[in-house]
């Protein structure tokens, strides 16, 4: 795992200097602090700072081919590169490293952009060939790492982070409304958006091709799934469908624990990291060492269900606690890595979890993001699946009385006569034909907090709807799978596995990896019958039904529990942060300019005194806060990391041109 950074002149001649790479790499010295690399051209210039996982001490990067006429540098690995080299070396490849990092360089030079099609892993690519002066750029394909690029001054100017773009001094970060909007209805900016104007990421299962001045973005796998008809019978037995299941995921599991050092897995207590867990355990002879989150308010704790996980299979179970002022004091730091505002401080456990990983000296962790997006795991597919029932008979007095079954922990929607209930759910009930019915409850609810908003942010925004383009074939699917391509593409990848997944893990030079997203799992979950996924109501069942002989059924019966963490009380508190009320004064509120002072001093009187703060004005609050963060971070007082140095391990390579000019 490493942070990658670059450049490249596309309508101008402008010198690559060392100086500009370097303090680049600078700003990712978390991302990858164990070596540092650049390569230097004429018109390019390519950076790499490592976190060394395979080869430790022959793969520092950047790395070349043979003759020396293309470059290379990854963030991410590539799992299958084992089964891959001796196919390369077959044909005459030649390799100097056993990074997985070389392997990737010659299935490029065999095979062009369709080297990606040989590929399972998490990755970001940036190659450099120096023959032909052509960049090229590809993300893995779900987007489990990241990166952000920019066109300024005649120049692309690319990296893992975004402050390793304004590192450059052509680069400047100003808020975009839209983004902002998108943040507070869709709980991120949508890609290829960022919270910045004008620096975009490249969109999962995408490459890029700069030549010459020309850069092409293209497609090599999207997301799909049969038509609506081949999902409602099952044509196989279950049973069947568990044994393919069974080992796809045993095999994803096994080749992710490729590494030349210790590799751990994190323990919610919930049905899919004790799968993953129990999978190291009976298939390998691997160390088990299992990492938790643990909470002081029970509302969010799942402890005892951690423990007698760890018990059952009998792992080195460590766990950090967090408490209210834990998170107050820590939110700050996670906004810096995450890059954007966040409605919730659900990252900050997740952050204090990766810092607990590192200080027990390990770099790598397994854990089970993935699952309930391809397995129909999540409420909001029983919610739409409910609703739908609901709007056949919209008078019924009984039906909508499903849902109190799916949110016990919100309050307001589980308890009392359910005439709340009905209210909350109603609207839009009939719009059964809409793309976005699925998820309108849920982008509507938290579109609310939008009233906070100065005016003229409000009015730059975009309304609301959905918020991506859909697949050509998005109206054959069925209705679950158009909910599940709806979650994944607007919550999954833009949320989920970026600030609460890759940013806050490699804060602390920690690598997540996930086996239910290799490409082979999702591609099967895909193909799958809604019955399988969702049955009746019971989520997750293929899962459930493999997961029986591994776990006890305290844990594979046990209702889900979605993962929160506390928002208001872990800002006003007996211990709450300074910058807290800095953030929020009506002074940096106007300087901000996103706001409305007076209804955000409303909202923090409202909960110093103690009344009741219900679930948006908790998103709200987070959202608010987050966002003066960045604000005072990026865009009004952005501060540049000290620049690498000798004692950094830094490998500088030229190519052939640069050194006869």
């Amino acid at each position: 795992m490493c942070g990658i950074v670059g450049t490249v002149n596309l309508t101008k001649f402008t010198p690559i200097l060392e100086e500009n790479i370097s303090q680049m790499l600078a700003m990712l010295r978390h991302r990858g602090p164990d070596e540092f690399g650049m390569f230097l051209d004429e018109d390019a210039g390519l950076g790499s700072a490592r976190l060394s996982i395979i080869d430790l001490g022959g793969g520092q990067q950047p790395i070349a081919n043979e003759d020396e006429t293309m470059w290379i540098v990854i963030n991410g690995e590539i799992f299958n590169y084992v089964e891959l080299r001796p196919m390369l070396e077959a044909r005459g490849h030649r390799f100097r490293t056993d990074t997985d990092t070389e392997v990737i360089l010659h299935l490029y030079e065999e095979f062009g952009t369709d080297c990606l099609q040989y590929l399972n892993g998490q990755f970001v690519i940036a190659i450099w060939d120096t023959n032909t002066e052509t960049l090229f750029l590809a993300r893995d394909r779900v987007g489990i790492r990241p990166l952000f690029y920019t066109v300024t001054d005649g120049a692309l100017i690319f990296g893992s982070e975004i402050k390793s773009l304004l590192a450059d001094s052509r680069v400047s970060a100003e808020i975009d409304p839209v983004a902002l909007g998108q943040t507070f209805t869709y709980w991120s900016p949508q890609t290829p958006r960022s919270i910045f104007k004008n620096i975009v990421s490249l969109p999962p299962g995408h490459f890029m091709r700069v030549e010459r001045g020309q850069m092409t973005i293209e497609p090599y796998w999207t997301l799909d799934f049969p038509d609506a008809a081949e999902t409602r019978t099952p044509s196989r037995p279950l049973a069947d469908a568990v044994e393919e299941l069974r080992a796809l995921l045993v095999d994803a599991t096994q080749i992710r624990l490729r590494a030349d050092v210790p590799v751990g897995a994190y323990l919610s207590g919930g049905l899919d990291s004790s799968v993953i867990t129990a999978i190291i355990r009976n298939y390998t002879r691997n160390r088990l060492d299992t990492f938790s989150i643990t909470f002081t308010d029970p509302d969010f704790d799942e402890s005892e269900f951690q423990y007698q996980m760890a018990d059952f299979l009998g792992t080195d179970h460590q766990t950090v606690r967090a408490d209210y002022p834990d998170i107050g004091k820590a939110f700050p730091t996670v906004i810096w890595h995450t890059e954007t505002p966040v409605i919730r401080t659900a990252p900050v456990p997740m952050y204090l979890l990766s810092r607990l990983v590192r200080e027990h000296n390990f770099k790598v962790v397994l854990t089970g993001e993935g699952s309930d997006e391809f397995f129909g795991g999540y409420n909001i597919f029983k919610e739409a699946k409910v609703r739908r029932f609901w709007a056949k008979q919209p008078d019924s007095e009984i039906r909508p009385l499903l849902l109190q079954r799916l949110y016990p922990y919100i309050k307001s929607l589980s308890a009392g006569s359910g005439a709340y209930l009905k209210s909350f759910f109603r609207e839009g009930l009939t719009d059964t034909d809409a793309p976005g019915y699925s998820h309108a409850i849920r982008w509507r609810n938290t579109a609310r907090a939008r009233r906070f908003f100065a005016d003229d942010i409000r009015a730059a925004m975009a309304e609301n709807g959905v918020p991506i383009e859909l697949p050509a074939d998005f109206h054959r699917w069925g209705q679950l799978q158009q909910a599940q391509f709806l979650e994944i593409a607007t919550f999954m990848t833009p949320y989920l596995l970026s600030s609460q997944g890759d940013r806050v893990g490699m804060a602390n030079s920690v690598e997540g990896r996930f086996p239910f997203l290799d490409h082979r799992v999702i591609e099967f979950a895909a193909k799958l019958p809604d019955t399988f996924k969702l049955h009746r109501l019971n989520e997750k069942y293929i899962v459930k039904k493999m997961a029986e002989q591994w776990i006890p059924p305290e844990i594979w019966q046990r209702t889900k529990r979605p993962y929160r963490a506390p928002i208001h009380r872990s800002f006003f508190n007996g211990q709450s942060p300074e910058y807290v009320r800095e953030m929020l004064s009506p002074e940096n509120i106007t300087a901000a300019g996103l706001f409305k002072p007076a209804a955000v001093s409303q909202l923090v009187k409202k909960i110093e005194r103690g009344l009741p703060i219900g679930e948006t004005d908790d998103m709200a609050l987070a959202g608010i806060l987050s966002a003066q963060l960045v604000h005072r971070q990026f865009v009004a007082d952005f501060k540049m990391s000290p620049l690498l140095t000798a004692q950094d391990n830094v490998k500088i390579c030229y190519s052939q041109r640069r050194e006869r000019r």
